[in-house]
Protein backbone atom coordinates (compact mmCIF):
# COMPACT_ATOMS: atom_id res chain seq x y z
CA UNK A 1 0.00 0.00 0.00
CA UNK A 2 1.51 3.32 -1.09
CA UNK A 3 1.84 6.30 1.27
CA UNK A 4 3.44 9.73 0.92
CA UNK A 5 5.02 11.89 3.60
CA UNK A 6 6.47 15.39 3.27
CA UNK A 7 9.23 16.10 5.80
CA UNK A 8 9.95 19.83 6.05
CA UNK A 9 13.32 19.92 7.78
CA UNK A 10 15.79 22.67 8.58
CA UNK A 11 18.32 21.56 5.96
CA UNK A 12 16.12 20.00 3.29
CA UNK A 13 12.50 19.34 2.35
CA UNK A 14 11.71 15.75 1.35
CA UNK A 15 8.83 13.94 -0.27
CA UNK A 16 8.87 10.20 0.40
CA UNK A 17 6.67 7.70 -1.40
CA UNK A 18 6.86 4.34 0.36
CA UNK A 19 5.06 1.02 0.29
CA UNK A 20 3.92 -0.47 3.58
CA UNK A 21 2.80 -4.03 4.13
CA UNK A 22 2.37 -6.58 6.89
CA UNK A 23 4.89 -9.43 6.73
CA UNK A 24 4.83 -12.07 9.48
CA UNK A 25 2.94 -9.67 11.76
CA UNK A 26 5.58 -6.95 11.27
CA UNK A 27 5.00 -3.69 9.40
CA UNK A 28 7.60 -3.38 6.65
CA UNK A 29 8.16 -0.02 4.95
CA UNK A 30 10.07 0.12 1.66
CA UNK A 31 11.04 3.33 -0.12
CA UNK A 32 9.56 3.73 -3.60
CA UNK A 33 10.70 7.27 -4.45
CA UNK A 34 12.40 10.07 -2.52
CA UNK A 35 12.63 13.67 -3.73
CA UNK A 36 14.91 15.97 -1.73
CA UNK A 37 15.11 19.76 -2.14
CA UNK A 38 17.87 21.54 -0.14
CA UNK A 39 15.91 24.69 0.80
CA UNK A 40 17.85 25.21 4.07
CA UNK A 41 15.01 26.96 5.88
CA UNK A 42 17.04 26.74 9.07
CA UNK A 43 19.64 29.23 7.84
CA UNK A 44 16.96 31.93 8.01
CA UNK A 45 15.05 30.62 11.02
CA UNK A 46 18.11 30.27 13.26
CA UNK A 47 19.81 33.55 12.27
CA UNK A 48 17.14 36.16 11.49
CA UNK A 49 14.25 34.42 13.23
CA UNK A 50 12.00 34.11 10.19
CA UNK A 51 11.92 32.66 6.67
CA UNK A 52 13.14 35.20 4.10
CA UNK A 53 11.00 36.20 1.11
CA UNK A 54 13.18 34.31 -1.41
CA UNK A 55 13.10 31.09 0.60
CA UNK A 56 9.37 31.48 1.21
CA UNK A 57 8.76 31.72 -2.54
CA UNK A 58 10.92 28.63 -3.15
CA UNK A 59 9.13 26.76 -0.36
CA UNK A 60 5.67 27.48 -1.76
CA UNK A 61 6.81 26.40 -5.25
CA UNK A 62 8.23 23.19 -3.78
CA UNK A 63 4.94 22.41 -2.06
CA UNK A 64 3.09 23.02 -5.33
CA UNK A 65 5.42 20.59 -7.11
CA UNK A 66 5.07 18.01 -4.34
CA UNK A 67 1.27 18.27 -4.46
CA UNK A 68 1.30 17.63 -8.21
CA UNK A 69 3.41 14.51 -7.70
CA UNK A 70 1.07 13.30 -4.97
CA UNK A 71 -1.89 13.86 -7.31
CA UNK A 72 -0.21 11.70 -9.95
CA UNK A 73 1.08 8.94 -7.63
CA UNK A 74 -2.28 8.72 -5.81
CA UNK A 75 -1.09 7.32 -2.46
CA UNK A 76 -3.55 5.79 -0.01
CA UNK A 77 -2.90 8.73 2.31
CA UNK A 78 -0.35 11.48 2.77
CA UNK A 79 0.68 14.03 5.35
CA UNK A 80 3.09 16.96 5.61
CA UNK A 81 5.13 17.62 8.76
CA UNK A 82 7.38 20.58 9.60
CA UNK A 83 10.08 20.53 12.27
CA UNK A 84 12.63 22.83 13.93
CA UNK A 85 12.93 25.63 11.34
CA UNK A 86 9.19 26.15 11.09
CA UNK A 87 8.84 25.82 14.86
CA UNK A 88 11.13 28.81 15.33
CA UNK A 89 10.34 31.02 12.33
CA UNK A 90 8.17 33.96 13.38
CA UNK A 91 6.31 33.90 10.05
CA UNK A 92 5.73 30.13 9.84
CA UNK A 93 1.95 30.29 10.32
CA UNK A 94 1.68 32.97 7.63
CA UNK A 95 3.66 30.77 5.22
CA UNK A 96 1.67 27.63 5.97
CA UNK A 97 -1.57 29.57 5.48
CA UNK A 98 -0.30 30.70 2.07
CA UNK A 99 0.46 27.08 1.14
CA UNK A 100 -3.03 26.08 2.25
CA UNK A 101 -4.56 28.85 0.14
CA UNK A 102 -2.46 28.30 -3.02
CA UNK A 103 -1.94 24.54 -2.89
CA UNK A 104 -4.70 23.21 -0.67
CA UNK A 105 -2.16 21.38 1.48
CA UNK A 106 -2.36 21.14 5.27
CA UNK A 107 1.03 21.20 6.96
CA UNK A 108 1.42 20.34 10.63
CA UNK A 109 4.23 21.82 12.71
CA UNK A 110 5.23 19.11 15.17
CA UNK A 111 7.05 19.53 18.46
CA UNK A 112 10.48 18.10 19.11
CA UNK A 113 8.88 15.47 21.34
CA UNK A 114 6.49 14.44 18.58
CA UNK A 115 9.37 14.28 16.11
CA UNK A 116 11.43 12.00 18.35
CA UNK A 117 8.40 9.83 19.08
CA UNK A 118 7.61 9.33 15.36
CA UNK A 119 11.21 8.36 14.55
CA UNK A 120 11.32 5.96 17.49
CA UNK A 121 8.04 4.30 16.45
CA UNK A 122 9.57 2.60 13.43
CA UNK A 123 12.81 1.45 15.09
CA UNK A 124 11.80 -2.14 15.84
CA UNK A 125 15.25 -3.54 16.57
CA UNK A 126 16.32 -6.76 18.26
CA UNK A 127 17.69 -4.80 21.22
CA UNK A 128 14.29 -3.23 21.89
CA UNK A 129 12.82 -4.86 24.97
CA UNK A 130 16.32 -5.10 26.46
CA UNK A 131 16.63 -4.33 30.17
CA UNK A 132 19.54 -2.11 29.18
CA UNK A 133 18.61 1.39 27.97
CA UNK A 134 18.31 2.05 24.24
CA UNK A 135 19.03 5.68 23.32
CA UNK A 136 17.65 6.96 20.02
CA UNK A 137 19.56 9.97 18.66
CA UNK A 138 18.28 11.89 15.64
CA UNK A 139 20.48 14.78 14.49
CA UNK A 140 18.83 17.27 12.17
CA UNK A 141 19.67 20.74 10.97
CA UNK A 142 17.94 22.51 13.83
CA UNK A 143 17.56 20.01 16.64
CA UNK A 144 18.91 16.84 18.17
CA UNK A 145 16.10 14.63 19.43
CA UNK A 146 16.95 12.01 22.04
CA UNK A 147 14.67 9.37 23.51
CA UNK A 148 15.43 6.62 26.02
CA UNK A 149 13.68 3.27 26.06
CA UNK A 150 13.98 0.48 28.64
CA UNK A 151 12.23 -2.90 28.45
CA UNK A 152 10.37 -1.66 25.38
CA UNK A 153 8.92 1.33 27.23
CA UNK A 154 9.67 5.00 26.58
CA UNK A 155 11.30 6.48 29.69
CA UNK A 156 12.50 9.92 28.61
CA UNK A 157 12.32 12.02 25.47
CA UNK A 158 13.58 15.51 24.71
CA UNK A 159 14.46 17.76 21.77
CA UNK A 160 17.59 19.90 22.16
CA UNK A 161 18.30 23.11 20.25
CA UNK A 162 21.47 21.98 18.56
CA UNK A 163 21.79 20.70 15.01
CA UNK A 164 24.13 20.88 12.05
CA UNK A 165 22.95 24.25 10.73
CA UNK A 166 22.93 25.72 14.23
CA UNK A 167 26.57 24.69 14.64
CA UNK A 168 27.55 26.07 11.24
CA UNK A 169 25.87 29.38 12.07
CA UNK A 170 26.91 29.39 15.75
CA UNK A 171 23.26 29.81 16.73
CA UNK A 172 22.83 27.27 19.50
CA UNK A 173 22.61 27.91 23.29
CA UNK A 174 26.10 28.03 24.80
CA UNK A 175 25.11 25.78 27.70
CA UNK A 176 23.53 23.17 25.45
CA UNK A 177 26.07 20.40 26.11
CA UNK A 178 25.78 20.90 29.85
CA UNK A 179 22.01 20.53 29.42
CA UNK A 180 22.32 17.37 27.29
CA UNK A 181 24.86 15.70 29.59
CA UNK A 182 22.81 16.55 32.67
CA UNK A 183 19.76 14.99 31.01
CA UNK A 184 21.73 11.81 30.17
CA UNK A 185 23.57 11.53 33.49
CA UNK A 186 21.17 8.97 35.00
CA UNK A 187 22.26 6.48 32.33
CA UNK A 188 25.87 6.68 33.52
CA UNK A 189 24.84 6.51 37.16
CA UNK A 190 22.40 3.60 36.98
CA UNK A 191 23.42 1.35 34.06
CA UNK A 192 26.59 -0.48 33.07
CA UNK A 193 25.60 -0.86 29.42
CA UNK A 194 23.52 1.23 27.06
CA UNK A 195 22.80 0.91 23.33
CA UNK A 196 22.71 3.88 20.95
CA UNK A 197 20.69 4.10 17.74
CA UNK A 198 21.38 6.93 15.28
CA UNK A 199 19.14 8.36 12.58
CA UNK A 200 19.45 11.17 10.06
CA UNK A 201 20.98 11.59 6.63
CA UNK A 202 24.48 12.31 7.91
CA UNK A 203 24.92 9.25 10.12
CA UNK A 204 23.44 7.15 7.30
CA UNK A 205 26.06 8.50 4.92
CA UNK A 206 28.92 7.97 7.39
CA UNK A 207 27.79 4.41 8.10
CA UNK A 208 27.64 3.69 4.37
CA UNK A 209 31.26 4.82 4.03
CA UNK A 210 32.78 3.60 7.30
CA UNK A 211 30.34 1.19 8.97
CA UNK A 212 29.13 -2.38 8.53
CA UNK A 213 26.17 -2.32 6.17
CA UNK A 214 25.05 -5.84 7.11
CA UNK A 215 25.02 -5.45 10.89
CA UNK A 216 24.16 -1.74 10.60
CA UNK A 217 26.72 -1.06 13.33
CA UNK A 218 29.16 1.85 13.18
CA UNK A 219 32.08 1.61 15.59
CA UNK A 220 32.89 4.80 17.46
CA UNK A 221 36.51 4.45 16.33
CA UNK A 222 35.34 4.51 12.69
CA UNK A 223 33.04 7.44 13.40
CA UNK A 224 35.98 9.31 14.93
CA UNK A 225 38.21 8.45 11.96
CA UNK A 226 35.57 9.72 9.55
CA UNK A 227 35.16 12.92 11.57
CA UNK A 228 38.90 13.61 11.66
CA UNK A 229 39.37 12.89 7.96
CA UNK A 230 36.33 14.81 6.72
CA UNK A 231 37.17 17.72 9.01
CA UNK A 232 40.63 17.93 7.43
CA UNK A 233 39.10 18.40 3.97
CA UNK A 234 37.54 21.50 2.46
CA UNK A 235 33.89 21.35 1.45
CA UNK A 236 34.97 21.14 -2.19
CA UNK A 237 37.30 18.22 -1.42
CA UNK A 238 34.52 16.36 0.41
CA UNK A 239 32.32 16.82 -2.66
CA UNK A 240 34.95 15.62 -5.14
CA UNK A 241 36.26 12.67 -3.08
CA UNK A 242 32.92 11.28 -1.89
CA UNK A 243 30.41 12.69 -4.35
CA UNK A 244 28.59 14.60 -1.60
CA UNK A 245 26.12 17.31 -2.54
CA UNK A 246 27.21 20.70 -1.23
CA UNK A 247 24.38 20.72 1.31
CA UNK A 248 25.66 17.38 2.66
CA UNK A 249 29.35 18.24 2.52
CA UNK A 250 29.09 21.14 4.96
CA UNK A 251 26.81 19.53 7.57
CA UNK A 252 28.28 16.03 7.82
CA UNK A 253 31.16 17.12 10.08
CA UNK A 254 29.06 18.92 12.72
CA UNK A 255 26.66 15.95 12.70
CA UNK A 256 29.52 13.53 13.41
CA UNK A 257 30.67 15.84 16.20
CA UNK A 258 27.27 15.65 17.92
CA UNK A 259 27.10 11.85 17.77
CA UNK A 260 30.70 11.54 19.01
CA UNK A 261 30.13 13.79 22.01
CA UNK A 262 27.10 11.76 23.10
CA UNK A 263 28.87 8.41 22.60
CA UNK A 264 31.93 9.68 24.49
CA UNK A 265 29.82 10.91 27.40
CA UNK A 266 27.99 7.58 27.66
CA UNK A 267 31.16 5.49 27.14
CA UNK A 268 29.51 3.65 24.25
CA UNK A 269 31.79 2.08 21.64
CA UNK A 270 29.37 1.77 18.71
CA UNK A 271 26.10 3.09 17.32
CA UNK A 272 23.39 1.19 15.44
CA UNK A 273 22.33 2.90 12.19
CA UNK A 274 19.10 1.34 10.81
CA UNK A 275 18.74 4.05 8.10
CA UNK A 276 15.30 5.37 8.95
CA UNK A 277 13.90 8.77 9.81
CA UNK A 278 10.86 10.93 10.34
CA UNK A 279 9.18 10.19 6.99
CA UNK A 280 9.67 6.42 7.37
CA UNK A 281 8.25 6.58 10.88
CA UNK A 282 5.20 8.48 9.70
CA UNK A 283 4.50 5.95 6.93
CA UNK A 284 4.67 3.26 9.62
CA UNK A 285 2.13 5.17 11.74
CA UNK A 286 -0.24 5.79 8.80
CA UNK A 287 -0.25 2.11 7.85
CA UNK A 288 -0.70 1.07 11.48
CA UNK A 289 -3.73 3.36 11.64
CA UNK A 290 -5.08 1.72 8.47
CA UNK A 291 -4.69 -1.76 9.97
CA UNK A 292 -6.50 -0.72 13.15
CA UNK A 293 -9.35 0.69 11.07
CA UNK A 294 -9.68 -2.62 9.19
CA UNK A 295 -9.56 -4.59 12.44
CA UNK A 296 -12.24 -2.40 14.00
CA UNK A 297 -14.48 -2.79 10.93
CA UNK A 298 -14.18 -6.60 11.14
CA UNK A 299 -15.22 -6.59 14.81
CA UNK A 300 -18.28 -4.47 14.04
Amino acid sequence: MLYAVIDIGSNAVRLLFANAQLIENEIVVEKATLIRIPLRLGIDAFTIGKISLNRKVDFVKTMQAFQLLIDVYKPQEYCALATAAMREAANSIEILNEVKEKVGMDIKIISGREEASIIRSTNKLEIMGSSNPVIFIDVGGGSTDISVEIDGHLIKLKSFKIGTLRILNDSYPKNIWKEIFSWLQFLKDDYEQVFCVGSGGNINKINKLYGDSESKILAKSNLLSSYNYLNSLTIEERMSKFGFREDRADVIVPAAEIYLKILDFLNVESIIVPKIGLADGMVHILYEKHLKKISKAKIQ
